[in-house]
Order: structure tokens, then C-alpha cells, then sequence
């Protein structure tokens, strides 16, 4: 199976974990998301008024140079080991 495969069913399957993550996780769940979809970060970093959206701005910020495949692979690995 292709990493991109790996992905994809992965994706299918943080849908379906057993209990919701910390915000945290779910934080780093959608940088990583982001991060091996569209690359880098892109725009202007949201305002102080949209905490929701700085957070995860800064989360996939974060991940700035971060490989499309590594940011894969690190996304399969966390949801892997929240199903254990």
C-alpha cells in the first residue's frame, strides 16, 4: 500500500476513534493534515478575536518545512497510536 493510500485510510479512520482526543492532539490531528495536504502554511496568521482559528494557524505554522510525506507519516503514527 502507497503512503498516500496509508493516508487516506487513515483519514477514514481518525473518524472513528473510540474516544475524542484532547485538543491538543486534535490541534497537531489537523497540522499534520494540513501540513501533508497543502504544505506550508499559507496567508495571514488570523487575529487575536478568532482564538480558534491563531490556534490552529500556529499549530500548522509550526510544521513549516516539514516534508509532505514525513507530515504524513507522522499522522498515520499518532492516530495509530491513539486506536492501541
Amino acid at each position: 500500500m502507497t503512503l498516500q493510500a496509508q493516508f487516506d485510510q487513515t483519514l477514514a479512520d481518525s473518524k472513528n476513534l473510540e474516544e475524542r482526543p484532547d485538543n491538543m492532539t486534535l490541534l497537531k490531528m489537523y497540522a499534520l493534515y494540513k501540513q501533508a495536504s497543502s504544505g506550508d502554511a499559507e496567508g495571514t496568521r488570523p487575529g487575536f478575536t478568532d482564538m480558534v482559528g491563531r490556534a490552529k494557524w500556529d499549530a500548522w505554522d509550526a510544521l513549516k518545512g516539514t516534508a509532505k510525506d514525513a507530515a504524513m507519516q507522522q499522522y498515520i503514527d499518532l492516530i495509530a497510536d491513539l486506536r492501541a
